[in-house]
């Protein structure tokens, strides 16, 4: 100590440089520490980008995964449905049908107030039952085309012409509100609105009047259906309802409509007639006739 005071009255710069040095020592080490911390900040760092953009890469892989999955398991319980009702007759098939699917035509009936029975009818048709391609492969159980309004998946399938747009639905639910929701906002079909939800009848004849189908047949093939298997019930009737029909109408009166195991020449016999009378008078090529033919008497 009395040597570091002697040097001092000796020579004072001395110190100031021992000073200076010492300022110079403790700014090093500062710097130093704070280097290093930022070094383990910035390895932290790296280390937090690294961890955030594996797990992304993780959770892309699962996502994908799960979207194989789900298109592998959705198609096994399509071939699972496919198999289950090709092993099934077709008065089995309908008959499943209408057990899986009333409820959900009478629930529709009670929100949109279409008659289940007009419902269930039109998806027994329109679907083969739930066995036609459009349900089986796009769960499209009323024919329903796209239309240009249509926003959702689309499928498509030879009709009336070639290779056309179809709705594809995500399960029947979908397809069930859809062609609620498909009859009750367009104008066309407004006024079958105005027939009682009881009146399967008028409502059958309604849609083909619509163009829902181009079928010549559609509103008599809904109204057997409706009448074979009882769909008429879920309307909440007791009874089916017998169809008036006009009379005294010229032209109906001299036609016939050719029903199950007429022939020609019975047809004839019952009208005293002769088989090529009806022949000529139809401009038929040979004796063969079909169901729902009509012919001139």
């Amino acid at each position: 100590m009395k040597q570091f005071k002697h040097l001092l009255k000796k020579n004072p710069y001395y110190v100031i440089i021992f000073l200076i040095f010492l300022m110079f020592l403790v700014t090093f080490l500062i710097n130093h520490k704070g280097s290093d911390e930022l070094a383990k900040e910035e390895d932290v760092k790296i280390s937090k980008s690294d961890y955030e953009s594996e797990s992304k890469d993780e959770m892309e892989k699962l996502e994908r995964k799960k979207k194989e999955d789900e298109v592998k398991n959705k198609s096994t319980k399509t071939e699972q449905l496919k198999r289950f009702l090709n092993n099934l007759s077709a008065e089995e098939r309908k008959k499943w049908y209408i057990k899986t699917y009333s409820d959900l035509a009478v629930s529709q009936m009670n929100k949109y107030k279409i008659p289940a029975s007009i419902t269930l009818a039109q998806g027994l048709l329109e679907s083969g039952a739930g066995a036609s391609t459009l349900a089986i492969n796009a769960n499209n159980h009323f024919g329903i085309k796209c239309h240009q309004d249509w926003k959702g998946k689309k499928i498509f399938h030879d009709d009336d012409e070639k290779n056309e747009c179809f709705r594809k639905y995500k399960n029947p639910l979908q397809s069930y509100i859809d062609h609620s929701e498909f009859l009750t906002t367009r104008g066309r079909y407004s006024f079958l609105f105005r027939y009682s939800i009881k009146n399967y009848i008028k409502w059958s004849h309604g849609l083909k009047k619509a163009g829902y189908a181009t079928d010549p047949r559609y509103a008599e093939k809904l109204i057997d259906i409706i009448e074979k298997y009882d769909l008429w019930k879920f309307d909440g009737s007791r009874k089916p309802l017998k169809e008036v029909k006009k009379k005294n109408n010229k032209a109906e009166k001299n036609q016939y409509v050719v029903k199950k195991g007429d022939t020609l020449y019975s047809i004839a016999k019952k009208y005293k007639v002769s088989v090529d009378e009806l022949i000529k008078k139809n401009n038929l090529k040979s004796n063969n006739i079909s169901i729902g033919q009509k012919l001139k008497i």
